[in-house]
C-alpha cells in the first residue's frame, strides 16, 4: 500500500466511541473507507457512519463480538462485501476492569482475555488470510504495561500478550509487505478513562507525563494513522508508546 487512496478500506474495532471513533474519523479524513466494528452499542454506531458519510467518506457498520470467530469472520466478509478488500486492520476493541490479582474473579479473568487476547488473536488470524498484500496492522497495546500500577495486573498480562503477538506476527508475514505495530496509549481522555475519577485523580493522571496534559483520542488516532499511512511504511514490528513521555 503506497498511498491511502478512496479505494483503501480499513476496519477498525470498537470503533463507535473514544479512541476507535477518532481512528475511524482520521482514517476517513486520509481517504479510507472504514467498517465501523462495535459490539453492543448500535445507536453510537450508526450516528458515527452517518456522520462520515455526510462528511462525503465511505464508512459502514458493523456488529460482532472480536472474541468470537465467527463474529470476526463476517465482519470482514461485511467490510469486503460492502467496502472492497482490507488493507488495514486496527485491532482497539479491548476492556479494562482494574481489580487486585487476589479479588479477580474467574469470569472477569476469563471475559478480559477473551476479548483483549482472543479477540486480537481471531483478527489476526483472520487478517493472515483477507489482508491485502502490502497493508497495515495496527494492534492496541496500553502504557500501563510499563508502570506496573496495583490493580492491572490481569490487563497487563492481556497487553502483554498482544505486544509478543505483534512482534512475532510480523515475522510471520514475510514476504507480504505487511506490517504488523502496536500503539499504547498512556491516560487518554475518554468517558471511559473519566467517568468514577474524582477531579484530584484526573489533575494527577494529567500531571504525570512531562507534557502535563492527558492524551486526547485524537493524538492516538494520528499515530495510528502515521503506521497507516505511506510515511509508516519502514515501521514494522514496533511498540509506539503514545504517551507524552509518560514512560
Amino acid at each position: 500500500m503506497t498511498s491511502a487512496k478512496q479505494s483503501s478500506v480499513a476496519i477498525v474495532t470498537g470503533a463507535s466511541r473514544g479512541i476507535g471513533a477518532a481512528i475511524a474519523r482520521r482514517l476517513v479524513r486520509d481517504g479510507f473507507a472504514v467498517a465501523v466494528n462495535y459490539a453492543s452499542s448500535s445507536a453510537e454506531a450508526d450516528a458515527l457512519v452517518a456522520e462520515l458519510v455526510q462528511q462525503g467518506g465511505r464508512a459502514i457498520a458493523v456488529r460482532g463480538d472480536v472474541s468470537k470467530a465467527d463474529d470476526v469472520r463476517g465482519l470482514y466478509e461485511a467490510a469486503e462485501q460492502q467496502l472492497g478488500k482490507v488493507d488495514v486492520v486496527v485491532n482497539n476493541a479491548g476492556i479494562l476492569k482494574t481489580v487486585p490479582l487476589a479479588q479477580t474473579s474467574d469470569e472477569l479473568f476469563a471475559q478480559t482475555f477473551a476479548i483483549n487476547v482472543g479477540g486480537v488473536f481471531n483478527m489476526l488470524r483472520e487478517a493472515a488470510a483477507r489482508i491485502s498484500d502490502g497493508g497495515r496492522i495496527i494492534n492496541l497495546s496500553s502504557t500501563t504495561l510499563a508502570l506496573n500500577l496495583p490493580g492491572y495486573s490481569i490487563y497487563n498480562g492481556t497487553k502483554a500478550a498482544v505486544e509478543a503477538f505483534t512482534r512475532v506476527f510480523a515475522k510471520e508475514l514475510r514476504g507480504r509487505r505487511v506490517t504488523v505495530n502496536c500503539v499504547a496509549p498512556g491516560p487518554v481522555a475518554t468517558d471511559l478513562f473519566l467517568n468514577g475519577k474524582t477531579d484530584e485523580q484526573i489533575a494527577q493522571f494529567s500531571k504525570m507525563s512531562p507534557l502535563e496534559r492527558l492524551g486526547q483520542p485524537d493524538d492516538i488516532a494520528n499515530a495510528v494513522a502515521f503506521l497507516a499511512g505511506p510515511d509508516g511504511a519502514w515501521i514494522n514490528g514496533q511498540v509506539l508508546r503514545a504517551n507524552g513521555g509518560l514512560a
